[in-house]
This record gives C-alpha cells, sequence and structure tokens, in this order.
C-alpha cells in the first residue's frame, strides 16, 4: 500500500482507485490527528457522499490538504478548513481526491 504526504503524488496514487496512507505533518488538525498519525484515506468516487465534518484529501488555492469540509455550497462546491476554524477555501468535488475513513 502506497504511503505519502500531502502532495501532488498521493493525489494522483487515490485518482488511480487505489486506497493509501497519508501521513500529515503540523498542528493543523489536532487533536483529530496529531502531527505524524497515518490515515487510511479512500479515492472518491462520484458516488462518494460528502459532508461537513468529512476529513478529505484535497487540492486548494494549488495547496494538498488533509483538512475538513465546513460548509457545503449547492452540494458541489466545498469549504475545506483544517481543526482550528482557519479556512483553507472553498474547492469543486474534482479537487478532492480522497476521503478519511480511519485514523491509524
Amino acid at each position: 500500500m502506497f504511503t505519502g504526504r500531502e502532495n501532488k503524488i498521493s493525489a494522483e496514487h487515490l485518482q488511480a482507485g487505489e486506497t493509501i496512507i497519508i501521513i500529515g505533518f503540523g498542528q493543523s488538525m489536532t487533536p483529530i490527528l496529531k502531527s505524524g498519525q497515518p490515515a487510511l484515506v479512500a479515492p472518491v468516487t462520484a458516488d462518494t457522499p460528502l459532508g461537513k465534518n468529512d476529513i478529505v484529501f484535497c487540492k486548494v488555492a494549488g495547496h494538498y490538504y488533509l483538512h475538513k469540509i465546513t460548509a457545503v455550497r449547492n452540494g458541489n462546491t466545498y469549504q475545506i478548513s483544517n481543526n482550528h476554524g482557519h479556512a483553507n477555501g472553498w474547492c469543486s468535488r474534482k479537487c478532492i481526491y480522497g476521503i478519511m475513513i480511519k485514523k491509524l
């Protein structure tokens, strides 16, 4: 199983249909995820339900994040934020590559 960081390579594995492990670093998702804690992330497909408080691997404004969905607009645009209330911005479903299914 591929293990990677919050980057393009991890996104490519998810887009290829692989479930992967992502290791994020930093304090932005504490206490949900600690710095360096692995997370099992499954690919997002057209049938994957996405909603508020889901932790997703996505790209917002050129940066990759394993962060939370904090709002949904029109059912197809998602606000991505860390666990401390900082909004990274909005993205479409096509920029959400994976959804966390388990903390490891």
